[in-house]
């Protein structure tokens, strides 16, 4: 059996990473596609993704005891990939992530076989969907789609523009993985 590859998914904030994600968790698996819970110290409730709340304590406790691949902090929090994902991929599966930027050079060093996807989306989707999601505000918005804009991603990356319907991104996704991308 060979060993699966990572697939680091990275891209703006609204550019729909955790719906496109959820869209692969329901229809990949069938593919040996599996997609890594994140851990997050946020509360489970805090709406758009699906990830495992910690307290910063247990995320401490864990981190320390090393049962997370990956660790970073944005917006005053902290995430964590576990360790789980070794396991699969060595037993063959495919692993997507929902990575960050600020961790993708610790990704790259761990797994040197990670291929990067962006997933992307046009400024009005973008603004639409944080809008929508309530957690921001005008400004914050505005200060989100220029950063969306300078996005920087490695040049190798696997690109799923994320404007339109979403079971077609997830199913560009899904094919690029099957062919090898």
């Amino acid at each position: 059996m060979s060993a699966g590859r990572l697939y680091y998914v990275m891209g703006p904030s609204g550019a729909g990473k955790d719906s496109v994600l959820g869209w692969v968790r329901e229809h990949g698996a069938s593919h040996g596609v599996l997609c890594a819970h994140r851990y997050i110290t946020r509360p489970a409730h805090a709406g758009g993704e699906n990830h495992v709340a910690l307290s910063e304590a247990e995320f401490q406790s864990r981190e320390q005891r090393g049962l997370f691949v990956l660790v970073w902090q944005a917006h005053g929090l902290h995430y964590g990939i576990g360790s789980e994902v070794g396991h699969w991929l060595a037993r063959g599966a495919d692993v997507l992530v929902n990575g960050s930027r600020a961790a993708f050079d610790l990704a790259s060093a761990r797994f040197p076989a990670l291929q990067p996807v962006l997933i992307t989306a046009s400024a009005q989707a973008i603004a639409g969907r944080l809008s929508a999601r309530g957690r921001e505000t005008e400004a914050d918005i505005a200060q989100r789609l220029a950063r969306a804009e300078n996005y920087p991603a490695p040049t190798d990356s696997m690109v799923i523009h994320n404007d339109g319907c979403l079971a077609e991104a997830g199913a560009k996704l899904l094919e690029a993985i099957r062919a090898g991308h």
